[in-house]
């Protein structure tokens, strides 16, 4: 009779999906560069999810059933994020035909000098994630606006998005308000307030180095003249009606979010609120994007879905300006949501499968000092991000994973804790197939590997930390 219990998988077996994965991804990339997201990265992750079940079925006796269960937890726990990424692109569709978005960028272009527009962005992202705690809804929000800001001033792409993801992800750590932040602290059992004091040892330097390299940056790039920028505006105030009051559904969403409501509510709230100023605002623009002269209550209705749910393109007259206000909608973010899905049952067979936590127990083998244990946390939250292709179930695994070994070496709980923030949490969005990666690409319009090199605070950090930790600096050991 066949032992019904499946045999523990080998390292060396378990690696192979994962190197299947990264040459069918680099093959790829090769062959469709930014236009990966749009097929091409998702039949890898299926193809390297089917290696897996086969060497787990194959081999080690696992059961198809155990392999789907597994699957279908991942992707209903991603269920929420994806709801939330298709509310993103009804907010992009509604707040740019609204004028909110460039009301936004053209008192932004009268504001913000081009020299210093990197170091001002990053700044102002990190205020704003920071009062909000998500950095996901400042990049949707501000960030979009600062993006077409940039590309107004003559900026490169990688460098106004690197810009925007750094300053964002600086906030979101230090916010009381984040998630990642209290599920990171929560996760090892650290009160809150410790985690965030302590991640000021890593974090601080870290965004020092960004903000002395965009200052850099912005003092030495070609960003074109200002009249370039000043064409911008009066392009944007000839097509769409400029006004301050616009304003207000930006504030308002900013205070709902202040107020801890639900991120569902909040940004279903933004669209409707976009919405109504759209119809106030600018019924001529819902007339064109519904394709009719006469605006009525039927054609209104359908212009105004229509901005949500599908693609709008408004002539300017300048078509670097039609590529800027152009949006997708909901519709834009349909192939994201088919990678996040691809990338979740990938991480679903490979938990299911035992062969996560056969790489995991590598990394327990190293740990002997305090150097090598942050090195092999920092490391396990990078190797979560590439596997499971989610930040919230890195965070988790690697604070569980880690959580008694630092309790045996003495190490104490807030180290564990800072480490995870500064490799799970602030990486996520340097992996083209993690869902943070995927999600800001698609919202700010820029592939992950052109902004990847520019988010200047999100490499630093796993390099601070395992600097801090070489140095001994604020790590003790309990008696």
């Amino acid at each position: 009779m066949k032992n019904s219990t499946p045999r523990t998988p080998s390292p060396w077996i378990s690696v192979v999906p994962l190197a299947v994965l990264t040459l069918l991804l680099y093959v790829v990339i090769r062959c469709f560069g930014g236009d990966a997201i749009n097929g091409g990265s998702q039949i890898a992750l299926l193809s390297a999810a089917s290696v897996c079940a086969m060497l787990s079925i194959g081999i080690y006796g696992c059961r198809w059933t155990v392999l789907e269960e597994a699957i279908v937890d991942n992707i209903r726990a991603s269920a929420s994020a994806i709801i939330i990424l298709l509310l993103i692109g009804a907010i992009a569709g509604s707040w740019m035909v609204s004028g909110v978005v460039p009301t936004m960028i053209c008192y932004g272009l009268e504001i913000l000098h081009p020299s210093f527009f990197l170091v001002a962005t990053c700044l102002i992202c990190a205020g704003v994630a920071l009062m909000t705690g998500s950095s996901w809804t400042t990049i949707t929000t501000i960030g979009v606006a600062l993006m077409g800001i940039g590309r107004a001033m003559g900026f490169p792409e990688g460098w106004i998005a690197g810009a925007i993801i750094s300053g964002a992800y600086f906030g979101d750590k230090l916010s009381l308000l984040s998630d990642t932040t209290v599920l990171a602290s929560s996760t090892v059992g650290v009160e809150v307030f410790t985690h965030i004091r302590y991640m000021l040892y890593t974090t601080v330097p870290s965004m020092l180095i960004a903000l002395t390299v965009f200052t850099i940056a912005g003092l030495s790039l070609d960003h074109g003249s200002g009249a370039h920028a000043q064409l911008y505006a009066d392009t944007l105030r000839a097509t769409f009606r400029i006004t301050p009051w616009l304003l207000l559904v930006p504030l308002a969403t900013g205070i709902l979010i202040a107020r801890k409501l639900p991120a569902l509510v909040t940004l279903f709230a933004a669209v409707v609120m976009a919405c109504i100023a759209m119809i106030a605002a600018q019924p001529e623009l819902i007339a064109k994007v519904a394709g009719i002269e006469r605006l009525d209550f039927l054609s209104g209705f359908k212009g105004v879905l229509m901005t949500c749910f599908g693609p709008t393109a408004l002539e300017t007259g300048n078509v670097q300006l039609d590529e800027l206000v152009a949006t997708r909608g909901m519709a834009g973010m349909l192939n994201t949501v088919w990678l996040i899905v691809c990338a979740m049952c990938f991480g679903g067979v490979m938990t299911g499968s035992g062969m996560l936590r056969s790489l995991t127990g590598i990394f327990l083998r190293l740990v002997r000092r305090t150097f090598s244990a942050v090195a092999s946390t920092v490391g396990a939250g990078l190797f979560f991000n590439l596997c499971t292709a989610d930040q919230y179930i890195s965070i988790i695994l690697s604070g569980r994973l880690f959580k008694e070994l630092y309790a045996a070496r003495g190490l104490e709980a807030r180290l564990l804790s800072r480490s995870v923030e500064d490799s799970a949490t602030v990486c996520s969005v340097l992996i083209p197939w993690n869902s943070c990666g995927m999600t800001q690409a698609t919202v700010l319009g820029v592939s992950t590997f052109v902004y990847m090199p520019y988010c200047i605070f999100n490499i630093a950090s796993p390099l601070m930390s395992l600097l801090v930790a070489a140095l001994g600096w604020r790590i003790r050991r309990k008696s």
